[in-house]
């Protein structure tokens, strides 16, 4: 079948034909699980988690309004049920930090783009996994996944303004928590 996300979900609502879902979930089951468990780190509770967000999918199919691509729709459920996850699990609503877009702290920290993208792996993946999740999500969304700021704004129900302000204070986070680490660079 070679039709698009949003002609499967048109289709799968008109007809109930489980071949539209299927083809859904052929496309996304990988992905899903993939930012399940760069999110999660552990592959087991990824596994749950993509079957329960495909839950979650076919039962809000109808509530696809089609404003955004399928893709960025799917990520956003991802992303928030994986966010929920991890509250429930620490029981620490203070485990994501508050959007602090309102404070209009606008002076440039001078930290550009090429300092995230030229560093070494390892080090990457280190310090990524001492930054709040919510940084380090926002940074995987601009840099790895490679979402612009409207679809980043569109999963996670803010301004892009506040995306922006998001963005750069997790840049920020991050170029401390690496000079901390490595001191020598």
């Amino acid at each position: 079948m070679t039709i698009s996300d949003e002609e499967a979900v048109d289709l799968y609502l008109k007809t109930q034909d489980q071949k539209c879902f299927d083809l859904l979930y052929s496309r996304y089951s990988s992905k899903i699980f993939g930012k399940c468990i760069s999110i999660l780190k552990d592959e087991e509770k990824a596994e749950d988690a993509t079957q329960e967000i495909f839950v979650k999918i076919l039962l809000n199919l109808s509530k696809f309004s089609g404003k955004s691509k399928f893709s960025t729709w799917i990520y956003s459920i991802t992303y928030n049920y994986c966010i929920d996850s991890i509250r429930k699990r620490k029981k620490d609503k203070s485990v994501l930090v508050e959007d602090l877009a309102n404070q209009h702290d606008t002076a440039d920290d001078g930290l550009e783009d090429q300092f995230l993208l030229e560093l070494n792996v390892k080090r990457l993946k280190i310090i990524l996994d001492k930054i709040p999740v919510t940084d380090k999500s926002i940074l995987l969304m601009k840099y790895q996944d490679e979402l612009s700021i409207k679809e980043i704004s569109e999963v996670l129900v803010k301004s892009e303004s506040a995306i922006k302000m998001k963005i750069k204070r997790a840049k920020q986070k991050f170029k401390k928590v690496y000079k901390e680490n490595y001191k020598d660079s």
